[in-house]
């Protein structure tokens, strides 16, 4: 990749919706206790959309913070990709609806379906469009509504998930910056593992499906935990070899937030010390493809990144997927 043209991230944004969820909220929902939320999961709280909110409103907030930190304007986009689980409708694409609200005339547009890896997914796709000279510039987005698709009746899975977006402007950068490495996989075979089963051609709506709760997200949260553990390490230790990395280079580490724990074990694993590490799914609890974006955007809003950083991406989710990349910022 290094013979390529440099391509990185010139503008960066983020939303997350007004209305708050704490854990003391879901302790009037539900049988469960702040306590025992914070500390299996490490989350105190989410962000929920409102009613008249859906992933490409969420996306669009995101998206115009992006443009401007970027200095331009949504006529100058090439190209348009939004990671999402929880589209508006099955089509139109989100992105489509979203070039629409941006006035985004000469942009391509697509949605992604990797799930919580979806955001790197979008940046190694974008990447290759612009390195291959097809595209200048592109919009990725990661957004999604999970309170749409979370049963709130389960224990289990209701303190986990919340919604939110995480916008960044790809391009070209100076020579010896933007994105050094990519790992991208799956493992099919551990679908079921984290799904939502109908509303698909498999299992279209129906009295049944709904009365089955299938439209709702399910988890087997002890197996996709350990795959996220085992994961996040062997993609870790790809990306940073193709990067010619160790990863006592990494300057800053941007995990996908799902779990203080998982996170946590990655750090263990890097031995890097928190204060390298952008943790914020206390505040946000996992936002599936918006995770990433809104973690790395926050600790760009802080300062926590200076020119010339060396910057570590690591997301899974359902599929099962992964994605990690390096990115000098």
């Amino acid at each position: 990749m290094n013979t390529l043209k440099p391509v990185g991230i010139i503008g960066t944004g983020k939303y997350v919706p007004e209305k708050i969820l704490t854990n003391s909220d879901l302790e009037k929902m539900v049988e469960t206790s702040d306590e025992w939320i914070v500390s299996r999961t490490g989350i105190r709280e989410r962000h929920i959309a409102a009613p008249e909110q859906a992933t490409s409103d969420l996306a669009y907030e995101a998206a115009m913070k992006a443009l401007a930190s970027a200095g331009m304007t949504a006529e100058e986009l090439d190209l348009i990709i939004i990671a999402t689980i929880t589209p508006d409708m099955a089509f139109p694409s989100t992105a489509c609806i979203l070039q629409d609200k941006l006035g985004a005339k000469g942009a391509a547009a697509f949605d992604l379906s990797a799930a919580c890896s979806g955001f790197v997914y979008g940046l190694a796709t974008a990447t290759s469009f612009i390195q291959a000279g097809m595209y200048k510039n592109a919009l990725v987005i990661g957004a999604d509504c999970l309170s749409r698709i979370t049963d709130y009746t389960d224990r289990n899975t209701c303190v986990l998930f919340g919604d939110g977006a995480g916008a960044v402007v790809v391009g070209e950068v100076p020579e010896g910056r933007g994105f050094k490495s990519f790992d991208l996989g799956a493992e099919g075979a551990g679908g079921p593992l984290l799904k939502l089963e109908a509303g698909g051609s498999r299992l279209p709506a129906s009295a049944q499906t709904l009365e089955n709760k299938l439209h709702y997200i399910y988890m087997n949260g002890r197996e996709v935990f350990k795959f996220a553990v085992r994961v996040m390490g062997t993609a870790t230790d790809v990306v940073l070899e193709k990067a010619g990395l160790d990863k006592s280079d990494i300057d800053v580490f941007v995990p996908h937030q799902a779990n203080i724990r998982i996170i946590q074990s990655a750090m263990q694993r890097l031995d890097l010390p928190e204060e390298k590490v952008v943790i914020n799914v206390d505040k946000y609890a996992n936002t599936s493809a918006a995770s990433i974006p809104l973690a790395l955007v926050e600790a760009a809003e802080e300062g926590r990144m200076k020119e010339g950083d060396r910057v570590l991406m690591v997301g899974f989710g359902g599929g099962l997927t992964w994605g990690a990349s390096v990115l000098v910022w």
